[in-house]
């Protein structure tokens, strides 16, 4: 031990060793683990503001001053291909919670979703027909083919490097926590949990859920069931008190002309003149059939509670509830058999002596399909 103590301090040895246990900042742990939630926070960022929600849902336009950046940073610290991912998220969207969906805990279970859900999409590219299917105006520039697509191993090996070069031997562990970081939290926590545990405001026709509705670790990515009832949007909250930090950056963004988010889904609209059914209503109605859906179950359980219903009035509740359900996931109906669907369950809800249904129903009645401004 002496021996070497004495090898480590010889002159031309001595700097070599510093390199090696410090790299070229010397910085403590504790610096380095705050590099370190920079870093991943940056990825996430990426992942959710670039690929999600500018690439594969079209929810808003990035100025190419931020979009390469966080192309590059994507390359070196993920090494995934814009098309590629693209390309299984919406066939994840377009056929979810079905065997030919991608990721889907219901089929494949969700410890194979949470601990191989990189694996699981590495499987899914491997589907050229998948890719050409799923993956259109995704970039094709010069750098896109011949750097990022074509060399995508590249760009985490020089992240290897320099991680390193920065802090040593230790670099090597914060490299493996930047690559742990998106297979887990993304592919693993979104893709399994966000489809298996949580809560739901809308009753979306899949069993995606709500994780936690502060979206700060995983970027706003939390709030999933949001985001499937409303996958065209770029802000990911829903309720007041939610908290998408992916919004909060694109907000910043726009203020200074870098992003140009599409507008987000518009307010429910009350005329107190319409009390009519006709396709105007049921246009409405069907614009904001999920937040109609989790107000009808809200006004169910509340007065419920409060009024301790007799056991017909509820079996009643339930009756009307599920039909109103049923009624918007019934397809090729024509606008004249969803406007008599519509008379003839609100005329039922008005003749079921529950206030709360006949209030329900004179809401219905007034929903306009104006569209508020965002």
């Amino acid at each position: 031990m002496e021996a070497l103590t004495s090898f480590l301090a010889l002159p031309v040895v001595a700097p070599v060793w510093e390199f090696v246990r410090y790299g070229l900042t010397g910085w403590s742990a504790g610096a380095i683990v705050v590099f370190t939630l920079i870093a991943t926070h940056l990825t996430i960022i990426g992942v959710t503001v670039y690929l999600h929600r500018c690439q594969a849902h079209r929810a808003l336009e990035l100025h190419p001053l931020v979009s390469h950046p966080l192309r590059l940073w994507l390359w070196m610290s993920t090494g995934m291909v814009t098309r590629e991912w693209a390309a299984v998220h919406r066939k994840h969207h377009a056929k979810c919670e079905t065997e030919e969906d991608p990721h889907s805990p219901q089929t494949r279970g969700i410890g194979k979703v949470l601990w191989e859900g990189a694996e699981l999409y590495r499987d899914a590219i491997k589907d050229a027909e998948l890719v050409e299917r799923y993956g259109h105006g995704a970039p094709d520039d010069w750098i896109e083919r011949h750097v990022y697509t074509r060399h995508s191993a590249l760009g985490v090996s020089l992240m290897l490097m320099i991680d390193v070069l920065l802090f040593g031997v230790v670099g090597a562990a914060v490299w493996a926590v930047q690559m742990a970081w998106i297979p887990f939290l993304a592919a693993g926590v979104i893709n399994g949990i966000g489809h298996f545990w949580g809560y739901r405001n809308f009753k979306s026709p899949d069993t995606s859920r709500n994780i936690f509705p502060w979206g700060i670790l995983i970027g706003g990515e939390e709030l999933h069931n949001n985001h499937h009832t409303f996958a065209t949007s770029p802000k990911l909250s829903s309720k007041w008190y939610e908290f998408d930090i992916g919004w909060m950056y694109i907000r910043l963004l726009s203020m200074v002309g870098l992003a140009k988010p599409r507008a987000l889904p518009a307010e429910m609209v009350l005329d107190p003149a319409r009390n009519e059914i006709d396709a105007d209503t049921v246009e409405a109605v069907i614009s904001h059939k999920y937040e109609l859906m989790a107000l009808l179950s809200k006004s169910f359980k509340t007065h419920v509670r409060r009024a301790q219903f007799q056991p017909a009035a509820v079996e009643k509740w339930t009756e009307l509830r599920k039909e109103f359900e049923a009624m918007w996931s019934r397809r090729h109906l024509s606008v004249e058999q969803a406007v008599s669907n519509l008379q003839s369950w609100c005329n039922r809800a008005e003749a079921s002596g529950i206030a709360a249904l006949a209030d329900f129903s004179k809401r219905l009645r007034m929903v306009s399909p104006r569209r508020a401004v965002a």
